[in-house]
C-alpha cells in the first residue's frame, strides 16, 4: 500500500458559452500535492462564478473527465485513479450534488448575483475517496475535467 501519492493534479477547462449568455469563471487547477494519509477522503472545493443572463437565470451544467469514455479518472502511465465531482449552487461548500460524466445537471438557476453583486456563487468540489487512494500506485496523477454551462 502506498504511503504517499505526490502531486495529484487536475486541470480545468471551461467551455465558453457567451453566445447563450451563460458562463463560468474563477476556475483554477486543483492540486492535491502529497497525500500522507491515503485512508482519508481528500476533498478540494473552489468557489466559482456561474452566471446566466437568460430570463430566470436557468442553466445546466455538464462535466466530463479525461478517462476512458470521459470518466472522472486521473492517470499515471497505465495506472488510473477515480475521482468524484460535485456541484453546489452556493459558494464555500465542501459537498454538493454528485455529477455523472456527460449527464447534465439541469434546473440550476443564477440571475445577476454574479458577477454583479459578488465574485462567486457556486462551488465545484473534487473528491479522491480513501477507498480508491488505498489501492492506488504511488506516483504523479493528472487529468482534465471539462465543465460546460448551457442555457436550460
Amino acid at each position: 500500500m502506498p504511503a504517499l501519492l505526490p502531486a495529484l493534479a487536475l486541470l480545468f477547462f471551461a467551455v465558453p458559452a457567451a453566445a447563450q449568455g451563460v458562463r463560468i469563471s474563477n476556475l483554477s487547477d486543483v492540486t492535491f500535492n502529497t497525500i500522507a494519509n491515503v485512508s482519508v477522503d481528500q476533498v478540494r472545493s473552489q468557489s466559482v462564478c456561474a452566471f446566466s443572463g437568460l430570463l430566470g437565470g436557468r442553466y445546466r451544467l455538464t462535466a466530463s473527465g479525461s478517462g476512458v469514455g470521459n470518466a472522472f479518472t486521473l492517470a499515471n502511465g497505465s495506472s488510473t485513479l477515480a475521482y468524484e465531482v460535485q456541484w453546489s449552487g452556493t459558494s464555500g461548500q465542501s459537498s454538493g450534488t454528485n455529477l455523472v460524466s456527460g449527464s447534465p445537471l439541469t434546473g440550476q438557476t443564477m440571475l445577476l448575483s454574479c458577477p454583479v453583486l459578488q465574485t462567486t456563487n457556486s462551488s465545484l468540489i473534487v473528491i479522491l475517496r480513501g477507498t480508491a487512494l488505498t489501492t492506488a500506485t504511488a506516483g504523479d496523477y493528472t487529468g482534465t475535467l471539462t465543465i460546460m454551462l448551457a442555457a436550460d
